[in-house]
């Protein structure tokens, strides 16, 4: 393979120039040239290492572009990043690294490319390709990276023990490699990982989050979390799925695996949407069936309630990870709150009024619950299969029959609060409420249309059943 073919871009030619002038030696690392040989197109980020000043020669290659992009230095750290034609360009000086027990901050040192080579954290990342003039384009490959992209292995360059205790977030970015590549992860490796699984817990939140959020990104989720169980990670980072892992008996009564069970969905829901908070909603969505198991002699296993308290459980769980309390949160709280009715709708005659609560609930993101409601399907027996796919096609293509008819997902009542209050003379007090609430639900049950003449109407008679007196009349 010509490897030069990799350094097209014109950014590679001015790196090299600025080196040259610095009397520098300077390669690309890392991600870029594991994408370039796994034929992943060009990364939006470009790591550089110099053997020297990192962020000297940042300036330099800015000087050397035409529009002289600003660097951003981080003494901290010792980089520096520019952006050109829309890539990151992260340049830094090669190191050694030396890290403390409670710290995944390293001990910081000038050191040679075979060092920074050392400190990678898996083979296929410590790939190299020179800048220099002289050996422009050359790979130096010291732990057989390339072998082990051909052979789709994660392995780290040095003993994984001592790799992921360093640095425990190494320990997701493996999974999270295993999962985005289709990657196997190398026994011994895998095995340090289980041995190493406490050490996670010196990790931010914020950054196995960002681990997470790549997981549930991929294309089948669950060789992640699978993995994430098998290592005993998910213990500490997720613990309210592993409550849902095992089968209780009693009485000759089971209840399926709600933690494999929730992988499957998961696994459903990636092949038919990329929005990553449906994802996440399709992770937590049975979370409160470990709280709310009960045994009834009568019935068996029950779960009831699970739902509220599942969305309830959202917000502790997004709190504690740091995730976005916001509106993303909201969504998956509703999904998860919501994430039966649809199947009792399947399961029943979906009547107008039934479907057109569940569209004035869901709102704007009823489309999304049926997608999570039908990812939910994981029975192996194809006639259950087949009834419970046709049984939801009948509810969705009820909800696009009530909906064009009713008008209910952006739900605005006909008559304004303002309308009541001039119309009987009204101050703010609870009787508007009261013929609000009372209009609001005659359209949802059907009784009225979704119209300004039939609300107007029934604004009326509430006002007489509640005493009010007409002042103003249209």
């Amino acid at each position: 393979m010509n490897y030069k073919d990799a350094l097209k871009h014109n950014i590679f030619k001015i790196i090299s120039q600025s080196a040259n002038q610095l009397d520098l030696d300077c390669y690309v690392i890392g991600g870029f040239v594991r994408d370039f040989l796994l034929n992943r197109g060009l990364p939006k980020d470009i790591d550089i290492v110099a053997i020297g000043d990192g962020i000297q020669l940042a300036k330099q290659v800015s000087k050397n572009l035409p529009n002289k992009p600003k660097v951003q230095v981080f003494k901290t750290y010792g980089t520096a990043m520019l952006r050109y034609d829309d890539i990151e360009i992260e340049f830094v000086g090669a190191r050694k690294e030396s890290y403390s027990e409670d710290s995944r901050n390293p001990v910081v040192e000038n050191g040679s490319l075979q060092d920074d080579q050392n400190r990678r954290d898996f083979t296929i990342n410590a790939l190299a390709l020179n800048l220099s003039e002289s050996n422009f384009g050359d790979l130096l490959d010291p732990f057989n990276g390339v072998q082990d992209l051909q052979n789709k292995i994660i392995r780290t360059p040095l003993d994984p023990d001592l790799t992921y205790s360093d640095d425990p977030l190494r320990m997701m970015r493996a999974i999270r490699f295993s999962a985005q590549l289709d990657f196997k992860i190398e026994e011994i490796s895998l095995k340090a990982i289980s041995k190493n699984n406490h050490r996670i817990q010196i990790i931010t939140n914020e950054r196995i989050v960002v681990e997470l959020n790549k997981i549930l990104e991929s294309k089948k989720p669950s060789v992640g979390f699978l993995l994430l169980e098998q290592t005993g990670l998910l213990d500490y980072i997720l613990p309210e799925l592993m409550a849902l892992k095992g089968i209780d008996e009693i009485e000759g009564q089971r209840h399926k695996d709600n933690f494999y069970h929730t992988l499957e969905v998961v696994d459903n829901i990636a092949e038919n949407t990329n929005n990553l908070w449906l994802r996440w909603a399709a992770l937590l969505h049975d979370i409160g069936k470990a709280p709310t198991k009960k045994f009834s002699k009568k019935v068996g296993w029950t779960f009831h309630g699970h739902e509220f308290e599942g969305s309830k459980m959202v917000y502790q769980l997004f709190k504690r990870l740091k995730m976005p309390l916001n509106d993303k949160m909201k969504f998956v709280q509703k999904m998860v709150f919501m994430s039966s009715r649809p199947i009792v709708l399947a399961n029943e005659e979906a009547t107008d009024s039934a479907v057109r609560r569940l569209v004035f609930d869901a709102g704007i993101f009823v489309d999304d619950l049926m997608t999570l409601c039908e990812a939910d399907i994981t029975t192996k027996n194809p006639k259950k299969f087949n009834q419970y796919r046709n049984n939801f096609k009948i509810v969705r293509d009820k909800i696009i029959e009530v909906e064009e008819r009713d008008h209910v997902r952006n739900f605005q009542p006909p008559i304004s609060g303002e309308e009541i209050m001039a119309t009987f003379n009204l101050k703010p007090s609870k009787e508007i409420g009261i013929i609000k609430e009372a209009i609001k639900e005659a359209i949802l049950d059907g009784d009225i249309p979704n119209e300004h003449k039939a609300a107007y109407d029934l604004m009326l008679k509430e006002g007489k059943r509640l005493g009010l007196t007409i002042t103003s009349q249209k």
